[in-house]
């Protein structure tokens, strides 16, 4: 029960105090986010760690004015590929099997058969494909704060454009797609601090099929 408790302490924080989070804290999301499964296992996306005060507050102006942005101890940036290349898979596949020391027939295959499928898609496919990756690890992150009692606050309220050019991300070949910002709220400050957590009533949201 440690972790769903952990699950209704957390909420979306509209308010930070500042404070920074320990290093180590912010290693254990990381890693969580690092260890979220995602479609073949290629990771399409990177995540960038922002504490810099000038670089946040650019951030801020194109994210709506929302506070947390720059009040936050460390604002994590969810970038996706652009589109899936041959370069990218391969690069997987190889990395693969350097750390297990061999070569599998079985994985040989499968590397071939997303080669004959995923390059060849529209670019616009593959980055909403590559985003719904990114969204696991990000999730993931937010779970893994909570765990860590660090508040987190999921934005999608941003200029994507603006924010690609402010970090240089399309000559990297990538795209954001979602920031979360991390750090301790600020609960006179927060007018969602202390209100009750509401969620659909199960029966509207789970159904079981016996």
């Amino acid at each position: 029960m440690e972790l769903l408790d952990k699950l209704n302490w957390r909420y979306a924080t509209k308010a930070m105090n500042g404070e920074k989070v320990p290093q180590e804290k912010i290693d254990a999301i990381l890693e969580a986010a690092s260890l979220a499964p995602t479609s073949s296992g290629l990771q399409p996306f990177e995540i960038l760690v922002i504490t810099n005060p000038e670089l946040k507050k650019k951030i801020r102006a194109i994210a709506w004015d929302q506070s947390v942005v720059t009040d936050c101890s460390h604002l994590l940036v969810f970038a996706a590929w652009d589109t899936y290349t041959e370069d990218r898979i391969n690069k997987v596949f190889d990395h693969t099997n350097e750390v297990r020391g061999f070569k599998n027939e079985g994985f040989e295959n499968y590397r071939q058969k997303l080669l004959g499928h995923y390059p060849q898609r529209e670019v616009a496919e593959n980055f909403n494909h590559a985003a719904r990756q990114a969204y696991i690890a990000f999730s993931q992150a937010i779970t893994a704060a909570a765990f860590e009692g660090v508040d987190s606050t999921p934005m999608e309220g941003f200029d994507e454009a603006a924010l690609d050019e402010i970090l240089n991300l399309r000559e990297k070949g990538l795209k954001s797609c979602v920031i979360l910002p991390l750090g301790y709220r600020d609960t006179d400050n927060d007018w969602l601090a202390g209100l009750a957590k509401v969620r659909k009533p199960k029966e509207d949201l789970i159904t079981v099929l016996d």
